[in-house]
């Protein structure tokens, strides 16, 4: 099995970015058991395989897709995937689902005697990589994808932690309030309070803002890396065939001592649509056109736990 199962450049052959439209991602699956690679043969190698899923929106000419696998049950399942722009060192977005094979409590975080606690991304192959427990100038590693969203495998959970997939964060900001908006989104989508009952499979899309100079704070890691100004979450359900959506935009700052309440978070949705303007990115681009145009105007917090 080759050591660097999928990266992308997207400058590479069209002179752009790559689009698909919405392919087998979805279509005549067991809602819920979609995310695998059947028989745990080899790993998917093309750009359809991670670009066509419904959770990975479209992407910036130039940057890495890359994406973290582990096998499970006998099956290839995707951990989460990334857009990586190698020459701010930072990851654009990172996107993942829960979902029948994904949402279980099987481990529990990676330990911390563990070294190194951040290692850096080996689908990088070194090349335009932060390098392993690389110091965050005081901000803390914040985790994208988090942690508590992989604790089906102990492969996945050790995934979380490539410097790909962290952030520098405030740590107020990120231990205090990111964290709430977390848990909110694991409740929804995992095992537990929520679970198979809220969703059969639940979409999430986690970023902080790198690409215009007026959305970032500062800049970490000796210089090389930006500090986002905004972070952001975009959500999009399945349930029984029917699709729904909401996102949140937050400031990146220290907003006190003590953690919010949902309500606090409540001031943060937004429709997929509007974080969509804010960003610039193409949420959900892989769903129907129709389906999409619809979803992506929503924003009701009261359907999603709030």
């Amino acid at each position: 099995m080759k050591k660097n199962l999928f990266i992308v450049s997207l400058c590479l052959a069209l002179g752009g970015c790559l689009c698909f439209s919405c392919g087998d991602d979805d279509d005549g699956i067991v809602y819920g058991q979609e995310n695998t690679n059947p028989g745990g043969g080899p790993l998917p190698t093309t750009g359809t395989a991670v670009l066509s899923r419904l959770e990975t929106p479209a992407t910036k000419s130039g940057n890495l897709v890359v994406s973290h696998w582990s096998v499970e049950g006998g099956d290839s399942v995707m951990t989460y995937c990334l857009e990586y722009d190698p020459v701010k060192h930072h990851s654009r977005w990172v996107a993942f689902r829960f979902d029948g094979r994904t949402r279980a409590n099987n481990v529990s975080r990676k330990s911390y005697d563990i070294r190194p606690q951040y290692p850096e991304d080996p689908k990088l192959n070194g090349q335009n990589a932060i390098e392993s427990d690389a110091s965050f100038s005081g901000y803390d590693h914040g985790h994208l994808c988090a942690s508590a969203d992989r604790l089906y495998s102990r492969t996945a959970n050790d995934n979380t932690f490539y410097m790909t997939n962290m952030s520098p964060q405030i740590g107020a900001f990120n231990q205090k309030y990111w964290v709430v908006l977390e848990g909110l989104v694991q409740d929804l989508g995992k095992s537990g309070k929520y679970g198979a009952n809220f969703a059969d499979t639940l979409y999430v899309v986690k970023g902080g803002t790198i690409d215009n100079a007026d959305q970032i704070l500062g800049y970490a890691c000796s210089n090389r890396m930006p500090v986002p100004k905004y972070y952001y979450m975009a959500l999009l359900r399945v349930k029984n065939g029917a699709y729904s959506s909401i996102a949140f935009w937050m400031e990146h700052k220290d907003y006190g001592t003590v953690k919010p309440s949902l309500a606090t978070i409540k001031q943060h949705c937004v429709s997929v649509q509007t974080l969509q303007n804010y960003t610039g990115i193409d949420f959900f681009h892989n769903l129907p056109d129709v389906v999409e145009q619809k979803v992506e105007q929503q924003c009701d917090p009261s359907s999603w736990g709030m």
